[in-house]
């Protein structure tokens, strides 16, 4: 594995940063597995990326990053309307459109995976095991909180 990088950003280094989260807004993906990307890329830390981006290079992509989240809304929307489309003798029936759709999210429902792909609920997996991660730690935090606060007490009374 090669050391991890600390010298300048070059322009060349910018670009494919911007590029590669541009890319992955549009695809629906995180800022984060942008950043791990051009980290491998790059031989520098996924924070340094993020940090490059926020501080230095979001600014100048504002008009790239609302075009890539339309992009990512249109690419949806069709998505979802090939995936509920039914016909009927080559003919698109509404009401079948819409038995079908209730069924797909009934199956949903039950645990089903027909609505999203297998991917996304690994990825809902992965957001949920987090959620409970960062519960964990902000109870630990204002646990030490209230310590703090008692210890402040303390020292106040003596």
């Amino acid at each position: 594995m090669n050391a991890t990088r600390q010298d300048a950003w070059t322009k060349d280094e910018d670009i494919l940063l911007a590029e590669t989260v541009l890319r992955h807004i549009r695809e629906g993906k995180t800022q984060l597995e942008a950043f791990k990307d051009v980290a491998k890329q790059l031989s520098r830390t996924s924070a340094a990326c993020g940090f490059r981006w926020n501080a230095s290079i979001r600014g100048q992509y504002q008009e790239a990053i609302e075009s890539a989240k339309k992009d990512r809304k249109q690419n949806n929307r069709q998505k979802m309307l090939v995936q509920y489309d039914t016909t009927v003798n080559g003919e698109s029936d509404p009401i079948d459109a819409a038995i079908s759709l209730l069924e797909k999210m009934r199956n949903h429902s039950n645990g089903n995976k027909q609505l999203y792909g297998s991917e996304d609920v690994g990825a809902q997996q992965q957001l949920i095991e987090e959620n409970e991660a960062l519960k964990a730690q902000l109870n630990r935090y204002e646990q030490a909180w209230t310590e703090m606060g008692k210890l402040w007490a303390w020292v106040q009374r003596k």
